[in-house]
C-alpha cells in the first residue's frame, strides 16, 4: 500500500506513528519482570544463576532506556528503521537472558512471541518477516545451546527432551500464527480506517458542494431584482439614444451583460440546496439528480417509479441528504461502468418502505466476491479481455464501500445479487441479467413529509458565510 492522491497512508508512514516513549515504557515493564524473575528464582527457589551475566543483560536494557530518555525528546516518533532496531534489540536481549537461564527449559521462553506480535502489528511486512525469522532461528538455537539451570545442591533442572521439542514446536507455531493473525487484523483495521477516511472526505465534499449551491442560489435570488432593473433602464436608454449611436451601443452592451449575469446566476443557482423547499424533493427527482453526472456517458439509464400494489399511490417526498445523493450516485456509477448498454433504476414505495433497485445488463458481480461486496479494497484479477475493454478502470471496491456506508448511515439496508442467479426469481426481463443492488429504507427514516424528519416550511434562514 502506498500513499497516493486519495490520501491513503502507506505502511511506512503508519509504522512511524509509534512513540519512543511507548516502547520505553514497555521495556521498563519487561526489565521489572526480568529482575523479579531472577530474584525470585535465586532467593526463593535457590537456583544457581550466572548473576553477573544476567544483570549485564538487564543492565544493557536499562542503559538503552536511559539514553533514549535523555537524548530524544518526549514526543519523538520512531521511523520504520528505528522501530525495527528497537524491537530486534529486545528480541536479542531476551534471547540472551534465556540462554543464561535454561533455554527452552525456562517457561518464560514464551515471551519471545512479544516482539513478533509488536512487529506484525505496527511494522511493514518486510520487517515482520525478518523479526519472525530471527525469532525462529533463536528459538531453534536455544533448544540446543543454553546454560542449564542448577539447584543449590548442584542438580540440573530440565524437562524431558520430548517436552523441549514440544516447547520448540509450540513457540514456532505460535510465532507463525500470532504473527500472521496480528498482521491480518492490523491490515484490515488500517484498510477500514483508510476507507472510512475516504468516506468522510466524500461526504465532506458533497456537503461543501451543497452549501456552495445554497450560497449561489441565494445570490441568484437576491440579484435578480437589481439585474432586472438594470435591463429595464438600459432598454429605455437604447430607445432614447437613437440619435447617439455610440451611447446607444454602450447602453446595448450594458443590457447584454445584464442578461449574461442573469444566465450565469441561473446556471449556477441550479445547484442551490439551502432553500427550505429544496431540502426535500420527490423520490424520482432525487434519483435523477444522483444519476445526472452519468447520463451522458454512452449508456442509457431508464428510470421507473411507482407504488407497490398495497402501498399509497402518492410519490413520497424524501430528504435531500448528501449521504443519499452521493451514495446512490456511486451505485449508479458502478452500474454504468460495467453495463453493456442499459441501466435501470427502479423506485418503488409502500406505506412503510421506500426501495430503489439499480440493475444493468452487464456480467454481474463475480460469484466469488459477491459475499464481500461492500468491503473496502477488494481486488480481483481481471481477464485480458476485460483489461482491454476497460483499461482505465482500477476497481478496489472503495466506491461501493463509500456508498454502502453513507446509505446505511441514513437507515438503509443494501443487498447485492445477480440477475442471472438461477435460484432467485428477481426479474422477468431477460435483459436485466447483470448486477442488482437494492436499497431499502424504512419510510420513516427519510420521508420528509411525516414523522420526526418533516421539513418545516416558511421563510428561509439567512445563509452565513
Amino acid at each position: 500500500m502506498r500513499t497516493s492522491h486519495t490520501g491513503l497512508i502507506s505502511e511506512q508512514e503508519r509504522s512511524s506513528w509509534v512513540r519512543l516513549r511507548t516502547l520505553i515504557l514497555l521495556r521498563w515493564v519487561a526489565i521489572a519482570g526480568q529482575l523479579t524473575a531472577i530474584t525470585v528464582a535465586q532467593q526463593m527457589y535457590y537456583i544457581e544463576l550466572e548473576l553477573g551475566l544476567c544483570y549485564l543483560a538487564v543492565g544493557v536494557s536499562v542503559i538503552g532506556n536511559l539514553i533514549a530518555i535523555f537524548v530524544f525528546p518526549e514526543n519523538k516518533r520512531l521511523s520504520e528503521t528505528e522501530n525495527f532496531l528497537m524491537v530486534l534489540f529486545d528480541l536479542l536481549q531476551l534471547s540472551f537472558l534465556l540462554y543464561l537461564t535454561g533455554g527452552l527449559n525456562n517457561p518464560f521462553a514464551l515471551l519471545l512471541l512479544g516482539p513478533v506480535t509488536i512487529s506484525a502489528t505496527v511494522m511493514t511486512l518486510r520487517s515482520t518477516v525478518i523479526i519472525g525469522g530471527t525469532a525462529i532461528i533463536l528459538v531453534t538455537l536455544l533448544a540446543e545451546f543454553h546454560l542449564p539451570l542448577r539447584t543449590e545442591q548442584g542438580f540440573i533442572l530440565r524437562v524431558p527432551d520430548i517436552f523441549v521439542f514440544g516447547n520448540w514446536a509450540a513457540i514456532i507455531i505460535a510465532t507463525l500464527f500470532m504473527g500472521a493473525y496480528s498482521r491480518r487484523v492490523s491490515t484490515e483495521m488500517h484498510s477500514m480506517g483508510d476507507a472510512l477516511a475516504a468516506t468522510q472526505m466524500a461526504l465532506a465534499r458533497e456537503q461543501k458542494l451543497t452549501d456552495l449551491g445554497g450560497v449561489v442560489a441565494a445570490a441568484a435570488h437576491e440579484m435578480g431584482t437589481p439585474l432586472a432593473t438594470i435591463k429595464l433602464a438600459s432598454s429605455e436608454l437604447i430607445e432614447e439614444l437613437s440619435e447617439y449611436p455610440e451611447l446607444r451601443e454602450d447602453a446595448a452592451l450594458i443590457r447584454d451583460q445584464a442578461d449574461r449575469c442573469r444566465d450565469i446566476l441561473r446556471d449556477m443557482g441550479r445547484a442551490g440546496k439551502d432553500d427550505l423547499h429544496l431540502r426535500q424533493a420527490p423520490l424520482s427527482a432525487v434519483v435523477q439528480e444522483a444519476a445526472e453526472p452519468h447520463i451522458r456517458r454512452g449508456k442509457t439509464i431508464h428510470f421507473e417509479e411507482g407504488p407497490i400494489a398495497d402501498g399509497t399511490q402518492a410519490q413520497p417526498s424524501i430528504l435531500r441528504k448528501p449521504e443519499v445523493i452521493h451514495g446512490l450516485r456511486n451505485l449508479i456509477q458502478n452500474a454504468v461502468d460495467f453495463a453493456r448498454a442499459n441501466i435501470w433504476v427502479e423506485s418503488v414505495w409502500t406505506d412503510d418502505l421506500i426501495s430503489i433497485r439499480i440493475l444493468d445488463d452487464g456480467r454481474g458481480y463475480p460469484s466469488h466476491l459477491i459475499g464481500r461486496i461492500g468491503d473496502p479494497f477488494v481486488r480481483r484479477r481481471r481477464s485480458d479481455g476485460e483489461g482491454r475493454a476497460r483499461p482505465e478502470y482500477e476497481g478496489m471496491g472503495l466506491g461501493l464501500f463509500i456508498a454502502k456506508t453513507l446509505l446505511e448511515r441514513t437507515g438503509a439496508e443494501l443487498s447485492f445479487s445477480n440477475g442471472t442467479d438461477p435460484f432467485q426469481n428477481i426479474t422477468s426481463d431477460s435483459n436485466r441479467r447483470g448486477a442488482i443492488v437494492e436499497v431499502v429504507w424504512p419510510r420513516a427514516m427519510i420521508d420528509a413529509q411525516s414523522g420526526h424528519n418533516t421539513v418545516p416550511l416558511g421563510s428561509n434562514k439567512p445563509i452565513e458565510i
